[in-house]
């Protein structure tokens, strides 16, 4: 498994994700995919975050995901409720 990075994520933006979610698919528009401050020395890859809109109307847990996309593939990504909105949540992974 090769390590992801922004530039796989970049071009991806306001396009949809399906999450394995018990055998159903539920899914995920990626809605913004930004570097984030390094730490120089620290990191293996530039850091960056990734968010996520879902139109349910109930929150998900925080955990690993299994994502996937027509051109990356199957990925685990772990995410994390960050907002209500009117017609969903927002999810965020951070890659570091």
């Amino acid at each position: 498994m090769r390590m992801l990075t922004l530039e796989d994520f970049a071009g991806l933006v306001n396009e949809t994700f399906a999450a394995s979610l018990q055998d159903v698919e539920v899914p995920f528009v990626l809605v913004e995919a930004r570097p984030l401050p390094a730490q120089p020395g620290l990191a293996i890859r530039p850091p960056f975050s990734l968010l996520f809109r879902n139109a349910a109307s109930f929150l998900l847990p925080q955990q690993i995901y299994p994502m996937r996309h027509p051109r990356l593939g199957e990925v685990g990504i772990f995410l994390v409720a960050i907002a209500r909105e009117r017609d969903g949540f927002l999810y965020q992974a951070i890659f570091n």
